[in-house]
This record gives structure tokens, sequence and C-alpha cells, in this order.
């Protein structure tokens, strides 16, 4: 009997993308006092985002997020804590606030279709006999 194939539903709100971007993290410890930390991000999307961070946060906790690229400010709560391969903290957090455009970035709308490559786009009608000559 073949093995049945399925296709995975996407249940992210917009795209993750793979960027590095500097911020400075503000937020409590468990013993409620206040650190500030520099972190680093993994990948980003419209909502939210996934950072290397070293100060411990827990699930729920909110923090206060500096780009700094651009000095804006932004609060998020942490959705994900999860110790990564290589030890290190990785934390994902969400916006508080819809509408954020945090990373000035444009994301794809859900469900959106990726773009054709270029090298279809120019030579995908033309067959591959043509192109040789």
């Amino acid at each position: 009997m073949g093995t049945l194939h399925y296709r995975r539903i996407e249940r992210r709100r917009t795209a993750r993308v793979a960027l590095s971007v500097d911020l400075i993290v503000h937020g409590d410890t468990e013993c409620k006092e206040k650190f500030k930390a520099e972190a680093r991000t993994l990948s980003v999307s419209g909502h939210g985002g996934l950072i290397v961070l070293e100060p411990e946060v827990t699930i729920g906790q909110k923090l206060t997020l500096i780009n700094m690229n651009s000095g804006q400010k932004a609060e998020c709560k942490v959705v994900l804590v999860k110790i990564g391969r290589d030890g290190k903290r990785n934390v994902a957090f969400e916006f508080t606030s819809s509408g954020t455009n945090f990373w000035k970035m444009c994301f794809p709308v859900p469900g959106a279709k990726p773009l054709r490559s270029a090298v279809q786009i120019l030579f995908g009608s033309i067959p591959a006999t043509k192109l040789g000559q």
C-alpha cells in the first residue's frame, strides 16, 4: 500500500522571511527586575518574529522591542520559548497591536501563490530549441 500524501495547511497569517535585524529588548525578569538586552532576529513576519535572546522569558510575557536600524518601538508578547541545537534560547513573539509595520516590509497576503521565476517569465513560451540558436 502506498504512502498517503497530503498538503500541509499553512496557518500563518503572513509569510515568514529569514531576516537578521538587530533589536534592543526591554522586559521584566521573574523577580520583577527590569532587563535590557540586545537580540537579533532569525526570521520575521508581519505579525511577529523569532529572536535569539539571553535573558529568560516566559510564554505570555510582554516585551518592548526597539529596532536598532529605525529606532521604532513595538510592544509584543512571547508565544514560544525553545532552546535551539546550539544551546541558545529562541523566542517567538507576536505584536500586541495589529497593523504594526515594525519591519518596514510588505508581506504577501495569506494563501498567495509564489511568483514565477524570472527565467520562466522570460523564456517560458520559447521552445528550448530556439534558445540555443
